[in-house]
């Protein structure tokens, strides 16, 4: 086992729940491992704005998962990459775990776990930090390709779409999968390998 630590970039949309459950794999494999993880903010609804071939009720999802990253972009922006990964967990343990579609609830529960004020849910229906927001996207996006979704995750600087996993392995599970996905990204060859999902998310 190295010793190293191991440099973790992680893509998310605050809206989806695979990359939630990634999202707490990673959080424990921390607990094991020695990991630098920075998040960063990437949007559904902007990977898919130019599709036209889209069910009406995952289009209409949108709006709502559009608020949520526009939040966190401006925390980002105004408050620093540290507020990033407190704002994704204070989110998505409502939106998840929670089952909550109410935006407005979840931002202002949000907002109070992580001590920012009330006021700074104008900032999820506003367009300021849209720029930056759109460059974090793309930057994620660009590295996998455009015919994916989140997360992305980038393992010492190689970075692919994935891993869909539900649950999140705990304990040394959670480990070998981290083991095998780090193993994946030491071959500048290694692209692809994919099975279809036979269950859904599930948090618990």
């Amino acid at each position: 086992m190295t010793s190293e630590k191991t440099r973790v970039d992680f893509w998310f949309d605050p809206s989806c729940p695979w990359a939630w459950m990634t999202s707490r794999w990673v959080d424990e494999v921390s607990q094991h491992r020695d990991l630098d993880v920075t998040w960063h903010i990437m949007s559904l609804a902007v990977l898919n704005e130019d599709r036209d071939d889209l069910p009406e009720a995952y289009k209409a999802f949108f709006p709502r998962a559009l608020r949520y990253t526009r939040l966190v972009a401006a925390a980002s922006e105004l408050h620093g990459a540290a507020i990033v990964k407190p704002l994704y967990d204070a989110l998505g343990t409502r939106i998840h775990p929670g089952g909550s579609t109410d935006s407005d609830a979840v931002i202002a529960g949000a907002l109070e776990e992580v001590g920012l004020p009330a006021e700074f849910a104008a900032y999820a229906d506003s367009d300021e930090f849209d720029p930056q927001m759109r460059a974090s996207h793309f930057d994620g996006i660009q590295r996998v390709g455009q015919d994916v979704g989140t997360p992305v995750i980038a393992v010492n600087g190689v970075a692919f779409f994935g891993p869909v996993i539900s649950p999140a392995p705990k304990g040394e599970m959670a480990l070998t999968l981290w083991d095998g996905v780090v193993a994946a990204a030491s071959y500048d060859g290694f692209f692809e390998l994919k099975r279809s999902r036979t269950r859904d998310p599930q948090f618990e």
